[in-house]
């Protein structure tokens, strides 16, 4: 381990086009460059997951930017990532808080306690880690569990995405009109533009929506007057958490899944450039823990590593950790814009849906890349019923009540998961 917290990052000059490693830096106007790309890569996720809860977009936004400077402080500079509202809370949030998709979340406090709890709970992980290393993570959650895990997430999902848009022939219509957008943006896009898709394709469904409802007349228009109202700067409005033991059950055992996606972010990113940052997984779960914890304690949604942003390192090859100060410096700056946040707002719920829809399924696919690039053995019988098990399980919202504590669908799923693969394949070794 390096002598020092931080590293000393050495200037690469504007010429160079090899690739700038996490203790390099740009110059300032280049980093500041940079981190706005990233912010716009970032934004469209980090808005959305928040709509779908009924959780304010635009204190997720600033708690994101807060998130990514603690992640940052606690890495010691070392991990390029930055921290977004993590779309694997949306199933047990419904679940927890009853909330049916339109407008603010009237329990949101609930949830903001199971928030909490679950960023603990992620970040005493995160302790355990740095005081035993990675290794017995790997063994409990090989690549066919947490493939199966998200993958299901997505599946546990869709029936909500389906419902939010049922309530008439013209908000179905509207859905498949946003689904179209957000393709055409995917294949008809290059570069940064189809690094932000969802992003891309939402706005050019909120488009078509303002032409044929405000202008043709058919379906509810979009009323800009709060926005028109809102002041240009102000503060956030925050929520103090309350905790209650049921949606501290069906929300904490998301840190499992949280793990996992951080720890494949980690390594690829290790990969991608070239060292090797296992040191420092226990310090980044930590990090992570901690900043779902600070947005759970004032309203925001629980945050994780980013794979959007990792896509622009990717693409970029620039991964200097202070390129996300950067992007966490602009995110901050507009969370204070009340009128930001009214714009937000007037997104339709039929444009909404429609993004979910795709959102969830990208999320399930996910699991099967997961799969495939770790190509797991699904003529494995221990692989296969663990798979199977999980994948029903989650997509039935299987719940198990405990007196109190309850385990919904996702949670019941991931834990019986994990143990069912290890029972299973310990009895394998045995044989």
């Amino acid at each position: 381990m390096p002598g020092s917290w931080f590293p000393h990052w050495t200037k690469v000059g504007a010429s160079e086009t090899t690739l700038v490693a996490p203790d390099e830096r740009l110059s300032a106007p280049q980093t500041l460059i940079m981190g706005l790309q990233h912010t716009v890569a970032m934004f469209g996720s980090t808005v959305l997951a928040p709509l779908l809860m009924g959780f304010d977009p635009n204190l997720a936004v600033f708690m994101s930017g807060i998130g990514t400077l603690l992640f940052f402080v606690l890495v010691g500079g070392r991990v390029p990532s930055y921290l977004g509202s993590s779309f694997a809370f949306i199933g047990v949030v419904m679940a927890a808080t009853g909330y049916g998709g339109e407008g603010l979340n009237p329990n949101l406090a609930v949830a903001l306690g199971g928030i909490v709890a679950c960023g603990a709970l992620y970040a005493l992980i995160g302790a355990l880690v740095m005081a035993t290393g990675t290794g017995w993570i790997e063994r409990l959650m090989p690549p066919a569990v947490t493939g199966a895990v998200v993958m299901m997430i997505g599946l546990n999902l869709a029936p909500v995405a389906v419902k939010s848009v049922a309530g008439s022939p013209f908000e179905s219509w509207m859905a498949l009109a946003t689904v179209l957008c957000i393709g055409g943006s995917a294949v008809l896009t290059r570069g940064v533009l189809q690094r932000t898709l969802i992003l891309v394709g939402l706005v050019a469904a909120y488009l078509v929506y303002l032409v044929v409802a405000n202008v043709i007349g058919l379906g509810k228009p979009i009323d800009f007057s709060a926005v028109s109202e809102a002041p240009w700067w102000g503060i956030p409005q925050f929520t103090a958490p309350v905790f209650e033991w049921r949606a501290i059950g069906l929300i904490a055992p998301v840190a499992v899944i949280l793990v996992a996606e951080n720890l494949g972010h980690i390594k690829a990113v290790g990969a991608m450039t070239g060292r090797n940052l296992t040191p420092y997984t226990g310090r980044a779960f930590v990090g992570d823990g901690l900043a779902t914890m600070l947005s759970g304690s004032v309203g925001g949604t629980g945050v994780t590593t980013y794979a959007e942003n990792i896509g622009v390192m990717a693409v970029t090859r620039v991964y200097s950790t202070l390129i996300f100060v950067a992007a966490a410096l602009i995110a901050i700056v507009m969370g204070f814009s009340p009128k930001f946040g009214a714009l937000i707002h007037t997104i339709p719920g039929p444009v909404m849906g429609g993004a979910s829809i795709v959102v969830f399924g990208l999320i399930a696919v996910a699991g099967a890349r997961i799969w495939v690039q770790h190509q797991v053995d699904l003529s494995d019988n221990a692989n296969l019923i663990t798979i199977a098990a999980i994948l029903v399980l989650g997509a039935g919202n299987f719940s198990l009540h405990l007196g109190q504590f309850t385990l919904d669908g996702i949670g019941t799923a991931t834990f019986g998961g994990i143990a069912l693969h290890a029972l299973l394949r310990r009895q394998q070794l045995k044989t």
